[in-house]
């Protein structure tokens, strides 16, 4: 959507003095160039480790003064790079179209804008990096999981101007997962606490949470990290503040200038876990920026759009978008996170993001169809005992849905009053936002134990308690299952169903004060279901303890 591709009012601090301390300098290192022999204009292809066909380029980096921007242009001839300077002193971007058709794969366009500077002999980033030259399937893992949005993201950082290290963050806040969900409360790709979210314009509701919505949540996590630097003025010192909060850092700052010891980031009292995270970054950074040297190689990412945001204009059923699309409905939900049920929300935001190849086929289905077939429809005829809350929990939607579609003055309803409710166009069990849950029936299931299977992932797929489906089968919910083991499951009309959960394990760390009915309330989830995760004969639990829990991160942002 336009509003969240529309500039900002204005440049940051950290911007306009680059802008002013860069222009000159860079300018003066392109001219520089005509000295020096096409050998030494960049650095070998060699030195990159990369699953891809593209032709290494020489280059050199400008800045160019409207956007403050950093680039890089292709060296062809001393002179040509003479007249490059020239266009970039009068604010010509005549090699941005060259650089996009030189690179193909979305690594090199990330490794060219990497800025930070990383001391590859500090101790902390060398931990860090002895983990990941061992983990060449984390880095496989990592392509498989961005590649839907590291276009994105990247794209937006570069219209900023910040540096490509900070597209990386989602790696290390949640492993590019946008449905991760920490115990902490935080959300989504970049992780973000609902406090911070409001502050930057993401709302929460039963139909949207705005911390999952990748479009949405990737600007407010760099106009959040924006605002740490105009503060801080230093990444390392900003990208502490991302993880533990502005107001620690600045306490921590101000106790070192007390004591009159070095402000740095690698002397700062901080938290274990952030002290761990910026060398856990720069590492990163510097593996993906030099493959090769750690024995690690990057699977292609094609350097062009994976979606395309499309306005939409009122809310609509995900089972119709699909279909407008041509995308199935969990490929149509993995791109839009945000969504906690079966429509998009009625007060907006009204966009989707759609695979980029089928945009166009969504755009013209989507105008060729009337208003009113959105969404499907019923008719309710009110009963003795109905409410108004008893029929939209009925029917999966909102009181103020129902209201706002029968304009309804108030909450009082009569016996035999017509009411017209959006529903669902397909069956719950097409609206799955995570793979193998199914909804309930009234009988007797028989079901297969297959490799992977749990107490816990059997007992979500069907939605009954991990207790019920050990007593169905005279087993201990601690009992190792066996493959091919045959489980009897009884469902009943009354079976609460997995649709729309999007469930996640966490780890809880239990904290002074806390009880298992306290720590079941606050997640959701029933006292039973944590002692059988955690193999608990008591109720008994300390401060300190970790806890193994699984909750549903779409309840959880209600």
């Amino acid at each position: 959507m336009d509003h969240y591709c529309q500039p900002l009012p204005s440049l940051p601090l950290f911007r306009r003095k680059r802008l002013a301390g860069l222009a000159l300098p860079m300018l003066l290192l392109v001219g520089c160039q005509t000295i020096k022999t096409k050998q030494d204009a960049s650095l070998s292809s060699a030195d990159i480790s990369i699953a891809s066909n593209s032709p290494a380029k020489k280059t050199s980096r400008t800045t160019d003064k409207t956007t403050g921007k950093s680039k890089l242009a292709e060296v062809q001839a001393p002179v040509e790079v003479k007249q490059e300077a020239i266009d970039v002193e009068k604010g010509v971007e005549k090699n941005v179209e060259k650089e996009a058709a030189v690179i193909t794969n979305l690594w090199q366009r990330l490794q060219q804008g990497m800025t930070l500077d990383v001391d590859l002999t500090n101790k902390r980033i060398q931990s860090e990096l002895e983990w990941y030259k061992n983990n060449q399937y984390s880095f496989d893992l990592l392509a498989e999981r961005a590649s839907p949005y590291l276009y994105f993201i990247i794209e937006q950082a570069e219209a900023r101007g910040l540096p490509l290290e900070l597209a990386l963050l989602p790696v290390v806040e949640s492993s590019f997962d946008p449905f991760a969900y920490s115990h902490a409360g935080a959300s989504g790709l970049w992780q973000l606490m609902p406090a911070t979210a409001g502050e930057y314009g993401l709302s929460q509701s039963w139909w949207y949470d705005g911390r999952r919505d990748v479009v949405a949540a990737t600007r407010a996590a760099f106009d959040y990290v924006e605002m740490l630097y105009s503060q801080l003025g230093d990444w390392k010192l900003a990208l502490a503040a991302y993880n533990s909060g502005l107001g620690r850092v600045q306490r921590a700052l101000k106790k070192n200038a007390r004591d009159k010891k070095s402000t740095a980031f690698w002397h700062l009292d901080l938290p274990d876990e952030t002290t761990a995270y910026v060398p856990k970054l720069l590492a990163l950074s510097a593996v993906i920026k030099n493959p090769k040297k750690y024995g690690i190689t990057l699977p292609a990412i094609d350097n062009s759009p994976y979606f395309e945001t499309v306005a939409i204009g009122s809310q609509l059923d995900m089972a119709k978008a699909s279909q407008l699309a041509g995308v199935s409905l969990n490929d149509l939900y993995k791109l839009n996170p945000g969504l906690n049920r079966w429509s998009t929300p009625p007060e907006g935001p009204h966009y989707l993001a759609i695979p980029s190849d089928k945009a166009e086929q969504f755009k013209a289905g989507l105008e060729a169809i009337p208003e009113d077939q959105r969404l499907a429809w019923t008719r309710y005829t009110v009963k003795a005992g109905d409410s108004l809350l008893k029929i939209a929990k009925q029917n999966q939607t909102q009181v103020s849905v129902i209201s706002e579609v029968n304009q309804l003055t108030s909450t009082v309803i009569k016996i035999g009053q017509t009411l017209r409710i959006p529903i669902p166009g397909k069956n719950a069990e097409s609206y799955t936002l995570t793979a193998n849950q199914v909804t309930a029936n009234k009988q007797k299931r028989q079901y297969v134990v297959r490799p992977g299977d749990s107490f816990w992932s059997i007992s979500r797929r069907y939605g009954v308690s991990i207790n019920d489906l050990a007593k169905w089968n005279n087993l201990s919910p601690t009992t190792p299952l066996q493959i091919d083991q045959t489980l009897a499951i009884w469902l009943t009309s009354n079976t609460p169903t997995t649709l729309n959960k999007v469930m996640r394990k966490i780890y809880y760390k239990v904290r002074s004060g806390d009880s298992l009915s306290l720590i079941a309330d606050k997640f959701d989830i029933d006292i039973s279901e944590i002692k059988g995760w955690n193999t608990l004969n008591s109720q008994y639990i300390h401060p300190g303890q970790q806890l193994t829990l699984f909750i549903d991160i779409a309840r959880a942002s209600e």
